[in-house]
């Protein structure tokens, strides 16, 4: 498995570098100093997750998610930052990042959030599950008084929607059509009681949809 770490701190990809030994076996870790660095790195050797800090010198915090995302579509990236604001949080989300890890986060937590997001998972720090966000409606409740019922095919679109990835991609990877992605989007988020993917991200949280689901 492939990791790049996206930040303009030296010591600190050094620090995560060591970190992330522990991750599993074999892994290679790569880093960029700049968005312009991590953007060139060739399609060929794209990673399979990226950790990134937003806040890099000559590009706007959502502007690089967008950049890096767009370079490498098929990896999942999580923002590891030391802004901790839960509006930021949300529009990290809503933009595609799979998950959001403060800085201030202790190593072994930072490795279990990391796991989480490989095995399709999704990590959001305490902060951004506490704080009162847009309000959504209440999920619609499934026929046994539990979390909302979906098909394979909707539960298919909603593990690549936690993992950040944009609409096309997720069309790609699952063979359909990308109008069937955004038909599939609405009636999720319907049932969900939401109408952005962070909103979506919270409820999945808030209602363990994925407990027990093989990944």
């Amino acid at each position: 498995m492939h990791i790049l770490i996206v930040d303009d701190h030296p010591l600190f990809r050094e620090g995560l570098k060591t970190l992330l030994t522990a991750l599993e076996p074999g892994v290679r870790i790569s880093d960029a100093g700049s968005v312009a660095e991590a953007v060139a790195v060739p399609p060929e050797d794209s990673p399979e997750l990226i950790l990134l800090d937003m806040n890099l010198p000559g590009t706007s915090r959502l502007e690089a998610l967008r950049q890096v995302k767009a370079a490498h579509e098929g990896a999942s990236v999580v923002v590891v930052s030391g802004d901790e604001d839960p509006l930021l949080i949300r529009s990290a989300v809503d933009a595609g990042a799979a998950g959001y890890i403060p800085k201030t986060t202790d190593a072994s937590l930072t490795i279990q959030a990391l796991r989480l997001v490989l095995a399709n998972g999704i990590y959001l720090p305490r902060a951004a599950l506490t704080a009162a966000g847009p309000a959504a409606a209440p999920a619609q409740p499934s026929k046994t008084g539990g979390a909302p019922e979906f098909s394979g095919r909707q539960l298919a679109v909603l593990k690549c929607l936690l993992q950040g990835k944009a609409n096309k991609v997720i069309a790609r990877e699952l063979s359909i059509a990308e109008g069937t992605v955004k038909a599939h989007l609405w009636s999720i988020y319907q049932a969900l009681g939401v109408n952005s993917r962070a909103q979506a991200m919270y409820r999945v949280h808030e209602l363990h949809i994925f407990d027990g689901v093989p990944a």
